[in-house]
């Protein structure tokens, strides 16, 4: 159970002068963008219900607020003719079909 990363290990000398280890489980990075990796606002990092450590607007938890707008937009112009699916890059693309999809 303690060899995965997930755990640290902690050396700790005893009043009896032994050297023991401890093992402690890491604590949670802050979600990050899943676009441009900046980390997300508002969400805490604390291991809760997913309702309540996302936020309620679309891709609430995945994406910052800037990436969701540009999403959002390059959405509405494929699905209005201004724009071609072959026109996005790839990294938006997965999300802009989503999007378009609901």
């Amino acid at each position: 159970m303690h060899r995965s990363n997930s755990f640290r290990r902690l050396d700790r000398v005893t009043p009896k002068n032994r050297h023991v280890v401890h093992y402690r489980r890491k604590s949670n990075s802050l979600p990050h963008c899943a676009i441009c990796r900046s980390e997300l606002n508002g969400i805490q990092k604390t291991t809760r219900s997913k309702s309540t450590a996302t936020n309620s607007r679309k891709f609430g938890g995945v994406l910052c607020s800037s990436c969701a707008s540009n999403v959002i937009k390059l959405a509405s112009r494929i699905e209005h003719g201004e724009m071609k699916l072959n026109d996005i890059s790839i990294v938006d693309r997965a999300f802009v079909l989503q999007m378009i999809s609901h």
